[in-house]
């Protein structure tokens, strides 16, 4: 079975998007900062990487087999209109099925979860077939992390101060959360963190020694 895994392009100051949604130019230029086009199953949405970043991307892309997202980043992007750049099928966390949306995208690889971040993990892992399940970064990520959900974390860290925004964890419940790496990935204009999230029970004994 994949692990549960999440990551975000982020500011040096924590950050995943700025005020107001803005910022997102800085944050996501190393996705157009080479000539090694990386294939994108949406036609409206292009990505140009370095060599570095394209390699990185490819061997984390093949470990993805779902992603599981949140109902204000699917309402931002009108649910990528059907077909996720990423060419995954995708698990919507909300209160409330879009059944207009549905109706409107017949055989769209989406599925909508109301019950709460533990089924959309589930829906996530019956989909990716085996595959590791990504959760966006944000308010899911912070869902699954405070469940014990989640086994990793990823920063794509792009060299720019937001000062203020969306920051990648909204909260971590139970604290501190100790996580071991970093795995580290040079890329242009962007460094690529792995880190790998220690069980619940493991960060409590740790804290308790003062580590």
């Amino acid at each position: 079975m994949g692990i549960v895994t999440t990551s975000a392009s982020v500011s040096m100051d924590g950050f995943i998007a700025g005020p107001q949604g803005s910022g997102f130019e800085h944050l996501f230029a190393w996705y157009d900062a080479g000539d090694h086009e990386f294939p994108s199953a949406n036609p409206d949405v292009s990505f140009r990487l370095s060599e570095a970043d394209h390699s990185y991307l490819t061997a984390v892309m093949q470990r993805i087999g779902a992603l599981v997202v949140g109902r204000r980043l699917f309402d931002m992007t009108d649910g990528w209109g059907g077909t996720h750049p990423l060419d995954k099928p995708v698990v919507v966390l909300t209160h409330a099925v879009p059944q207009e949306w549905v109706d409107a995208h017949p055989g769209a690889p989406f599925r909508f979860v109301t019950g709460g971040i533990e089924d959309a993990v589930a829906a996530g892992r019956e989909a990716a077939g085996g595959l590791d399940v990504a959760v966006n970064a944000g308010e899911i990520a912070s869902q699954a992390l405070a469940a014990g959900l989640l086994d990793e974390v990823v920063l794509d860290v792009v060299p720019v101060l937001l000062g203020d925004g969306v920051p990648f964890f909204t909260s971590i419940g139970a604290a501190p959360r100790l996580l071991d790496g970093p795995d580290i990935t040079p890329g242009e204009r962007v460094t690529h963190l792995r880190f790998r999230v220690r069980p619940l029970d493991a960060s409590s004994r740790a804290g308790s020694n003062g580590e």
